[in-house]
């Protein structure tokens, strides 16, 4: 069976191959997007709108709704078309409205921190004593029951703290483009995507899951002031994109808050939590240790948006095409951020490429034959829910694998979601028809340093939802430079962790691959389609409800 599918993969790619040498590509049109992106770029400029001005942008926060009101006028100003927001059931919205941590004993110390996303309040300025806790299961509970009123807890142990050993900058060198040019052996499998979600788009609770909300009732019901944490038990995280490669965090001040509380019908219940930096943590807890008082002053406040309004949304604009119009070429990324500092690598350098891309193809004057739709998803860092709401609007309901009619006018998905990096190629998707396609249309961008065609699969972003409904969906490979290690859901994702020289070549290389898709004689090819998610008769789940 496998020799018989790999013989049929080799049929189509040869198939496939002849078509694309008879094509010849607009090497005139390609001048024209290339003087354009790289001469009169605008895209540090949208970098600054989406950071500086409306950084950060929360799914349901206002501030994420005046992004789109500027995306928007902006799309009308370059006389884009279909310009308009697509709205979907999201839950609560959540914004920080100001916060203060200030060490007064053993002596006075500002403490660098963050509210964790979600977080309630403390109702005005608190002071109140630190201590340590080591709560592993819920029998633990009895041992500091009574106890924790009017306190502010440590929730871990200390985390020790190293020289900067490790690597911090990730290009892809020989090696990594070597290895990413290999098939890895899959992985035993795990569902779809950041794991299935509920209507209100909640990410259904494990057993540890499970537990940490009982913590926090706990908490709650102990009458406790604020949690503390340090963040991850580790100073290293993976590369991303499958593989090898490793990053160390530099700690120094860089916090990575994890985990995320309710905005269901929980909001607003658990006592405030924050994470805060290592070293700062690490002093509470060796003070403590020596028997003496560690005392901090709080101040949190934050403000909940109800759902009234639908508070998902993407943001949507058209180029429109000529003769193809009615098919799609779509280009996206996702417009939302974390809150802990003003998105910029995460994910503004994506969603500013993308309106770039637009951008310079409507000023370079060159005629797509397919229209070239942008599409600015919210929702992506709560579980891709912006782009499976469009999904499930506009092309398929994965549960039974139901089509809709615009599914067969989808010609590609493209997605930017890997921080400010040059392009170095496309993550192919196990799609392996579309190499000699591919192939040929790097030719124009080789001296730019495109070179690479990954046969590999992989997640975490906007691109998986298209995948998963069948359609030819692929990421652009990129160089991760510091996205882990230092910008990636910290606070730190700043626009001045923005490299200008690779984001004008990200935009300028988007561009021309929309345009070389927006211009091919045929669609791209695509793949089996995916099973359904779930089979009839086991009930459906919408992840995003209109």
């Amino acid at each position: 069976m496998r020799r018989a599918v790999l013989a049929a993969v080799a049929v189509v790619a040869a198939v496939v191959a002849v078509n694309t040498q008879s094509e010849k590509l607009d090497y005139a049109a390609i001048g024209k997007i290339r003087d354009e992106g790289f001469n009169r770029s605008q895209v540090m400029d949208h970098i600054s709108w989406l950071s500086d001005v409306y950084g950060p942008r929360l799914t349901g926060s206002p501030a994420i709704q005046q992004a789109s009101e500027w995306a928007m006028r902006k799309f009308g100003e370059w006389g884009l078309a279909n310009i308009h927001q697509e709205r979907w059931k999201f839950g609560k919205g959540w914004s920080l409205v100001r916060f203060s941590a200030m060490m007064l004993e053993p002596q006075p110390q500002p403490i660098i921190g963050y509210p964790r996303e979600w977080s309630s309040g403390t109702k005005g300025p608190v002071t109140a004593d630190v201590v340590r806790v080591q709560i592993a299961n819920e029998a633990d509970f009895a041992k500091y029951r009574g106890t924790l009123a009017g306190k502010i807890v440590l929730t871990q142990p200390a985390r020790r703290v190293r020289m900067l050993e490790g690597p911090i900058i990730l290009r892809m060198d020989d090696q990594y483009e070597k290895e990413a040019e290999t098939t890895p052996v899959p992985a035993p499998a795990a569902g779809r995507g950041r794991g299935p979600s509920t209507g209100s788009g909640q990410v259904p609770a494990t057993a540890a899951q499970a537990f940490r909300d009982k913590l926090e009732e706990f908490y709650a019901a102990e009458a406790v002031v604020a949690t503390f944490d340090r963040g991850s038990d580790s100073d290293m995280a993976d590369g991303g994109s499958t593989l090898s490669w490793q990053q160390q965090h530099p700690d120094g001040g860089t916090i990575f808050p994890s985990g995320s509380f309710a905005r269901d019908d929980k909001v607003g219940k658990s006592v405030p939590g924050l994470t805060i930096a290592v070293e700062h943590y690490n002093r509470m807890i060796r003070v403590l240790d020596k028997g003496l008082p560690v005392r901090v002053e709080l101040n949190v406040e934050t403000k909940y948006y109800d759902e009234a309004g639908m508070n998902g949304f993407n943001t949507i604009a058209d180029l429109p095409g000529g003769d193809l119009a009615s098919e799609i070429v779509l280009l996206g990324a996702h417009f939302d951020s974390h809150p802990y500092a003003t998105g910029a690598t995460d994910n503004a350098t994506g969603s500013a490429a993308m309106m770039e891309a637009v951008r310079i193809l409507k000023a370079s004057g060159v005629k797509p034959r397919r229209t070239i739709r942008v599409a600015l998803w919210g929702g992506e860092e709560q579980g891709l829910l912006g782009s499976k709401a469009y999904v499930a609007d506009h092309l398929a309901d994965v549960d039974t694998m139901t089509l809709k009619p615009e599914h067969a006018k989808l010609s590609a998905y493209f997605n930017s979601d890997n921080g400010t990096g040059r392009v170095r190629g496309v993550w192919l998707q196990s799609n392996l028809a579309v190499r000699p396609i591919f192939e040929r249309w790097l030719e124009p961008l080789k001296d730019l340093g495109v070179t690479i065609l990954s046969p590999r699969s992989v997640s975490q972003t906007d691109h998986l939802s298209f995948d998963n409904a069948g359609v030819p969906a692929f990421q652009f490979l990129v160089d991760r430079l510091e996205y882990n290690s230092r910008t990636h859901h910290s606070n730190m994702d700043v626009y001045d962790r923005v490299q200008r020289d690779d984001m004008v070549q990200q935009a300028t290389v988007i561009a021309v691959f929309a345009f070389e898709a927006a211009t091919a004689d045929e669609k791209l090819p695509r793949k089996a389609l995916p099973a359904p998610q779930r089979p009839a008769g086991r009930g459906t789940t919408s992840s995003a409800q209109r």
